[in-house]
């Protein structure tokens, strides 16, 4: 399957999550400095790739929701919709390291049928989804 690209951007990671490194976009939009959380022996005084990924998978899902809405007549995006990812990473069991993910969506004022079908229908097209289905191990709930 091949993406034809309509955006792309670049960055860049330095040094290392234990404390000294740092993240940034090559635009400077944002830069971040890196650290390990202190339930892996860091700091904690900084960011690291968990906690970048879900406020990633979490914004993204908010725009997979908002695109499929807006293709259907009958799927409203609440305005107060919110999407809370959740991180964890681990070894597996024959050696490497693995994430878990759940994706907790709200959508406040919906029926739980349609806010279910549209976060089913998000998960289709959403790109974090389809980067990481079959690789990760991934929950979903849905609230309204």
């Amino acid at each position: 399957m091949s993406v034809t690209v309509l955006y792309e951007t670049k960055a860049v990671a330095t040094g290392n999550r234990e404390g000294d490194g740092m993240a940034e976009t090559l635009d400077g939009s944002l830069k971040l400095n890196l650290a390990a959380p202190k339930e892996l022996g860091g700091s904690g005084n900084g960011n690291n790739p968990e906690e970048i990924f879900a406020v990633g998978y979490a914004a993204c899902f908010i725009g997979a929701m908002k695109a499929v809405a807006s293709k259907s007549e009958y799927l409203k995006l609440p305005a107060d919709a919110k999407a809370t990812a959740t991180v964890g990473i681990g070894p597996y069991s024959e050696g490497g390291y693995g994430l878990k993910v759940s994706l907790d969506v709200s959508l406040p004022g919906l029926e739980k049928a349609a806010a279910e079908e549209l976060v089913q229908k998000a998960h289709e097209v959403c790109p974090y989804s389809n980067a990481t289905r079959g690789n990760v191990d991934m929950e979903l709930s849905v609230s309204v």
